[in-house]
């Protein structure tokens, strides 16, 4: 079983797509705003939440008895999608959150990471273009890990809205034989269906009659579920089939480890 460490995690669609594959377990998420972690708590009440990904360490997790060896993330894209300001990656901006993952990969040295973002990550900036795909690639690769990746609309696998995001899986170079890269997405199982996600979706939006915690539930006073934390957690959330086949894709190189 392979444990997960989900930053970003928001509603937990990476988490929920990893463990329907039943070769992964998530061992702690990392989410700082408040409905989405309610969401979290309802869902996986086991699993620790931490608060800010800037503050948590190699320390901490070790602190608390939890090993990782693969770490997930959709960091922000506001900075860059073509929807926002396009201010890049660079320190200060929201996006410039993905040195906190790269921080996380060199102390914690997972067998693997998968990332998620918009699809201009891979194009732009406009002035340099590919200017901060190429950032991430050299980042991965100061940390010794090689990466692949690929643009797949969640439309692909029978969504009915096409959002293009750009998918990667990084793993460390020493050792790595060529034989064992991840398939490609087309070539390993899929087991699930869109009917089965959208399912999932409307248990993620399900409100409960008590709260989650002191401050938070995910109904409002009268009962009803909190309409914009709700629409804002799935604008933000990962189709969760993309993760579980990326899981196993990962299970299938896994098998030919020596």
């Amino acid at each position: 079983m392979l444990r997960v460490l989900d930053l970003f995690s928001g509603i937990g669609g990476f988490s929920l797509g990893l463990e329907r594959t039943g070769g992964f377990e998530t061992v702690a998420f990392c989410e700082i705003e408040p409905f989405p972690r309610a969401v979290l708590a309802k869902h996986w009440p086991e699993v620790p939440c931490y608060h800010d990904v800037t503050k948590l360490t190699n320390d901490i997790l070790a602190r608390d008895g939890i090993t990782v060896d693969v770490i997930t993330g959709g960091f922000p894209c506001q900075d860059i999608s073509t929807a926002g300001k396009r201010a890049g990656l660079g320190e200060g901006t929201r996006s410039g959150l993905w040195s906190e993952i790269v921080r996380l990969i060199g102390e914690l040295r997972p067998r693997y990471v998968i990332v998620e973002n918009v699809a201009n990550l891979l194009s732009g900036p406009s002035e340099k273009r590919g200017g901060w795909f190429g950032r991430i690639l050299g980042d991965l690769a100061e940390c010794g890990y090689n990466a692949e990746w690929e643009n797949i609309p969640a439309s692909a696998l029978g969504a009915p809205h096409r959002r293009e995001r750009v998918w990667i899986v990084a793993y460390p170079k020493q050792g790595m034989r060529q034989s064992r890269r991840i398939p490609y997405f087309n070539d390993v199982p899929f087991l699930s269906d869109w009917e089965g996600a959208s399912e999932v979706y409307s248990l993620f939006c399900r409100g409960r009659s008590g709260p989650v915690n002191d401050r938070h539930s995910l109904r409002d006073d009268a009962g009803f579920p909190k309409e914009l934390d709700r629409i804002a957690a799935l604008g933000n959330a990962v189709v969760p089939q993309i993760p579980e086949m990326i899981g196993y894709a990962i299970l299938e190189a896994e098998k030919e480890k020596p």
